[in-house]
């Protein structure tokens, strides 16, 4: 029996702000309705840790890091839209 992948996430945020807080809620509920128990996410709060964006190449935020598995993936936005999110994961709906 093979063991279920563990997505590992790095989403980097700009502090309280809209599309921030929004694409923090939406990788939330998308990993807890596709990935329960199956996933990890750090997040990194440039107004924090500015010397981030620099030293990870970070351009634009809210930007999404897929670490794992597979090749790494940037996906820049609020992660509203889920269709094209699902698919660029390699997810698909239930």
């Amino acid at each position: 029996m093979r063991t279920a992948e563990v997505f590992s996430f790095r989403l980097y945020v700009t502090g309280e702000a809209p599309n921030s807080v929004r694409a923090l809620a939406n990788l939330n509920s998308l990993c807890g309705k596709y990935l329960p128990q199956r996933h990890q996410i750090e997040v990194i709060d440039l107004l924090v840790e500015p010397q981030r964006a620099l030293s990870d190449g970070i351009i634009m935020t809210p930007t999404l890091v897929k670490l794992a598995p597979g090749v790494q993936q940037r996906i820049v936005g609020s992660l509203s839209d889920l269709a094209p999110l699902l698919a660029s994961l390699g997810l698909s709906p239930p």
